[in-house]
């Protein structure tokens, strides 16, 4: 009783009980007790309080039953399913369209493995089938299921599958013993089946009927049914049944493995077959031992399985390889072909395709261009399964208008001609007056010429007008001592000297030039100034006198006499006396204009 009376919350207890008028201290001391008797904190003891109170449903309460509530309707019926699948569609989708990447990941892991295993069952499955028909397709029993094919409208590989079939096991059933409702159902593929509730019940009602009707052991069932070339065989368990539909002669060691996989399962789901309420969920995880009973045997032999079907892939292999090199090389050389066209100037590719096993091209062509045909045979294509259609058109690019310009003007071989990206022609070097005015007309016709520069292109005739200027000019005629006589040897000067004149004349006359000749007469230092004045003036004379006789114009000629210099040689010697004693020539030419 210590312990009670040193106990503050025990005296404000008692203190409490034994006075009225303290009221509002009373009832928190009751408070705090009864919050020490139930063990509960006073701030939650105040709230239980107020949700007494207040019996509306708070959310936090229903976030705490909600996952409760759901399992335990779950497993009354499948409406909660039915209603959620809406929703979860249309998370679903907001999901993509927020991310797809989420539920991409989320599917990676089972996407690989499921791709993989049904691509692998698929290719054991065409395996088996094209072996099997590949070995007996020219057998003598060939042509008799060909004509069953025919008559039954299936394919001759699944008449050639079911006729070499020893034995397969097409569907498998899990039937509840009590229900007689299907827990699980398995089907091999490439086989067509009804409604397997349907088959279950028709099971059942078969066993009830043998039970019902004959007398038999409590427990005793139905061991096989067989129906043409179908067989049924079942085997029983305390709770659960496996039948299996089997196509053709199933060996006995095959009961074991159905009574395996009964065994099995009994051990691996004896509660919910014995709960058993409707739900078939919980027996998913049978299918491993059902798929074990799902096993085909045919009759050829093992080791030779697929050689026949390795020879025909390797065949098919080899045909593809080589109609894939083929092509490819082909390809590759009209894709070069392509490459070089459109890389010749003047030819433009507009349109190319292939079909039927030949080329079409068509495009337009300079008439100066490359023949495309001839760019067929470097690409090794064949030049027949080419068909090409050009339309002609004239291509502004320098190349070809120099061409042009080459096939109008005929420029000759002195002329170096030269077309720029500016359609600016560019003549050099010599050429006939004639042939220059006539260029200088006719460079207006030529399709892409802009503008002809012919500033450093010289008339020929000019240049032949230098030549015989300087032919002229380096002659010379000596005359004897004191007389006007040429010396021998020098006539023979005088026809080439004439030759000259006479084409530089003409030359200047053509050109429209003004042409004068000097002819220089001169003389030695003997004798007096006037004496060779009057000697010097009647050698240039007698020269003079001899071109007019050989009919040349001396109108444009002019006499000048020279008397002693040493113009030519410093000191008097014999030679430059002899030297003196000559007549030379000086030729001027002017423009009419001037």
């Amino acid at each position: 009783m210590s312990d009670y009376s040193t106990n503050p919350i025990a005296k404000a207890s008692s203190e409490g009980l034994n006075s009225n008028s303290q009221t509002s201290e009373v009832n928190d001391e009751l408070t705090i007790l009864r919050s020490l008797l139930l063990d509960i904190e006073p701030t939650k003891l105040q709230k239980l309080y107020e949700r007494l109170e207040n019996p509306q449903i708070q959310p936090e309460d229903i976030s705490h039953m909600l996952p409760e509530a759901v399992i335990l309707r779950s497993k009354q019926d499948k409406q909660l399913g039915e209603v959620m699948v809406s929703t979860v569609e249309e998370a679903i989708q907001a999901s993509v369209k927020q991310d797809y990447n989420v539920l991409a990941d989320a599917l990676f892991p089972v996407i690989g493995p499921a791709t993989r295993k049904a691509i692998s069952t698929a290719l054991e499955e065409m395996m088996q089938s094209m072996n099997q028909t590949l070995e007996h397709s020219l057998s003598p029993q060939s042509f008799k299921w060909r004509l069953e094919a025919k008559r039954t409208g299936k394919s001759f590989a699944e008449i050639v599958l079911l006729r070499t079939l020893v034995y397969r096991v097409e569907q498998i059933f899990l039937i509840h013993k009590n229900s007689g409702l299907l827990l699980q159902h398995l089907v091999t593929t490439q086989v067509a089946v009804q409604d397997p509730d349907l088959v279950a019940a028709m099971l059942t009602a078969i066993q009830d009927f043998v039970q019902d009707s004959f007398s038999v052991q409590k427990g005793d069932g139905i061991k096989s049914l067989r129906f043409g070339e179908l067989t049924i065989w079942i085997e029983q368990g305390p709770q659960a049944l496996v039948a299996a539909m089997i196509r053709g002669n199933p060996p006995q060691e095959l009961r074991l493995v159905l009574q395996d996989a009964i065994e099995k399962i009994h051990l691996k789901l004896s509660r919910e077959i014995k709960n058993f309420t409707g739900e078939t969920e919980a027996f998913q995880v049978s299918r491993p031992y059902l798929e074990t009973c799902l096993v085909v045997q045919y009759k050829s032999a093992g080791k030779k399985n697929y050689t026949y079907a390795w020879a025909f892939l390797g065949a098919i292999a080899i045909a593809c390889s080589t109609w894939g090199f083929f092509t490819i090389r082909e390809q590759l050389r009209w894709q070069a072909y392509l490459q070089k066209l459109n890389s010749q100037p003047g030819i433009v590719v507009t349109n190319s395709k292939q079909a039927f096993g030949k080329y079409f091209i068509s495009g337009m062509r300079d008439p100066l261009a490359v023949d495309p045909n001839t760019l067929i045979e470097p690409t090794n294509l064949n030049p027949k399964v080419v068909i090409s259609q050009w339309k002609p058109y004239l291509s502004l690019e320098p190349e070809f208008t120099t061409k042009r310009v080459e096939q109008l003007l005929n420029p000759p071989q002195t002329v170096s001609i030269k077309v720029d990206n500016n359609g600016i022609l560019n003549a050099t070097g010599y050429a006939p007056r004639k042939w220059i005015l006539e260029a200088r007309k006719l460079w207006h016709f030529i399709p892409g010429i802009t503008k002809f520069k012919n500033n450093n292109l010289v008339e020929i005739e000019l240049s032949q007008l230098e030549l015989y200027k300087k032919q002229i000019e380096q002659k010379i005629l000596f005359f004897s001592e004191g007389t006007t006589e040429l010396i021998p040897g020098e006539v023979d000067k005088l026809p080439n000297l004439v030759r000259s004149i006479t084409r530089y004349l003409d030359i200047a006359k053509y050109l429209g030039k003004n042409v004068q000749i000097q002819i220089i007469g001169h003389t030695n230092s003997a004798g007096t100034g006037r004496k060779n004045q009057l000697l010097s003036q009647a050698r240039a004379n007698k020269i003079l006198s001899y071109l007019k006789s050989q009919g040349i114009n001396t109108s444009q000629f002019k006499i000048l006499s020279v008397s002693y210099s040493l113009t030519f040689q410093p000191k008097v010697t014999p030679e430059s006396k002899k030297f003196n004693r000559r007549v030379s020539f000086k030729v001027f030419m002017t423009n009419p204009s001037k």
